[in-house]
């Protein structure tokens, strides 16, 4: 299977997959975990996690304003099923139905990470 190149969305460079220590240094939260990182970090700030089985990227690379707004949108969806409220696929399929996502969209994408901290917040 030929392998697919990753390219930042913010300056067009590539993106490799380096140690998660490599941005975080010793702060790093997750012994042998991965990141895709911007070619041009830490001039361009935009990463994103790996798969720790598959080293698939876990989305798109995010500069600091949108990894800000995934971990917000992350806590709310989180807090939804983790309360009690609903089930986790129920949240899935409660929050897929309010952006008007199909099932392979519903993830936290950029669409996802900028709306749902407000949709989830006034449930």
């Amino acid at each position: 299977m030929k392998k697919k190149q990753i390219h930042c969305p913010y300056c067009g460079a590539k993106a490799s997959l380096r140690p998660a220590s490599a941005v975080y240094g010793t702060a790093t939260k997750v012994p042998d975990s991965y990141l895709y990182v911007c070619d041009r970090y830490p001039r361009c700030d935009s990463y994103v996690g790996a798969h720790k089985r598959t080293k698939e990227p876990m989305g798109t690379l995010a500069n600091g304003d949108l990894r800000n707004k995934r971990i917000q949108a992350h806590k709310a969806f989180d807090w939804m099923w983790k309360s009690g409220l609903m089930t986790k696929w129920q949240a899935y399929k409660w929050m897929q139905a309010k952006l008007g996502l199909n099932e392979k969209q519903a993830q936290m994408s950029r669409r996802i990470s900028l709306n749902s901290a407000s949709i989830c917040a006034t449930a």
